[in-house]
């Protein structure tokens, strides 16, 4: 059974008319005030309902930029709370399907009204509130936002396959985490080891606290970032074991550099700010 929501229904008639890229539509709240719910059981019914409803034909769902530029379209209508992180908004496919599947009296009733006196009712007077619609420049904006977004990462690949190409120049098989990052500039060297093994590229073999740590290659990192080599040591008059040795793949050079260049990676604290491997600072070309 539905359960009853405080929020009294507003007449399909009386709704003040939002369109979202060309279709009207109505907000979660309305429908559950409407259907004789509430919005977390329409919210719910969505989710376990997801194959049924397809976004951009059933509804839309509104985050980020997105809703920030509808919140300024509606900001003395009340229908949109300040604090929401995202909305839906239901077209008139969507709230029909959802009137199925909330399945009550009232649902059925009242999305009756929403399309005679509301979907379809094109010419009708609005509200006295004003229409709501994207305006062309909130879309040209909503564009260049994304537009600005690919670039900043078409970028940031530029700027790593300009490293890449320099970087296999100084990378030699067999080398180890300490080892690759001597050649980078301010990167305090004696923190790598440990440094690594905070993030899961190394551990520890080492279960005797008092003694100094044998790394090896954690499986995250294993034949990802990191293998090892196996050297067979056979001391005198002691038994034969095999030493474990941590070394870099390729792209375990080319990570260790991208969160060098990000920052992230232990710097002395003598290091002059500048980000270079071997005096030679990398950049992606100028066009």
């Amino acid at each position: 059974m539905a359960m009853k929501t405080e929020l009294a229904p507003v007449a399909a008639r009386d709704f003040q008319i939002i369109e979202y890229r060309g279709q009207r539509v109505v907000t979660t709240e309305q429908l559950a005030a409407g259907y004789g719910t509430d919005e977390v059981n329409i919210r719910k019914n969505l989710s376990r309902n997801l194959e049924r409803f397809e976004e951009g034909k059933h509804y839309f769902l509104l985050t980020g930029s997105e809703l920030k530029g509808f919140k300024n379209l509606v900001p003395e209508s009340h229908l949109v709370n300040k604090h929401t992180s995202q909305l839906i908004l239901w077209t008139e496919r969507g709230a029909a399907r959802m009137s199925k599947v909330v399945d009550t009296d009232q649902a059925w009733g009242y999305h009756e009204d929403l399309v005679e006196f509301y979907f379809t009712q094109r010419d009708a007077i609005a509200a006295p509130s004003t229409q709501v619609a994207l305006s062309r420049k909130q879309l040209a904006l909503m564009v260049i936002e994304a537009e600005e977004r690919a670039e900043a990462t078409a970028l940031e690949n530029k700027t790593l396959s300009a490293t890449v190409e320099s970087l296999e120049k100084h990378f030699t098989k067999g080398m180890t985490i300490p080892a690759f990052c001597k050649g980078l500039n301010g990167v305090n060297v004696s923190k790598m080891s440990w440094w690594a093994y905070e993030r899961n590229w190394l551990y520890n073999a080492q279960r005797d606290p008092e003694k100094s740590p044998k790394w090896r290659v954690a499986s995250y990192a294993r034949d990802k970032y990191l293998t090892e080599d196996e050297t067979q040591i056979t001391p005198h008059g002691s038994d034969e074991f095999t030493r474990f040795t941590p070394v870099l793949l390729e792209n375990g050079c080319h990570r260790l550099y991208q969160l060098y260049m990000k920052g992230e990676l232990p710097m002395k604290k003598t290091w002059n700010g500048e980000y270079n491997h071997d005096k030679a600072l990398y950049t992606p070309e100028e066009k």
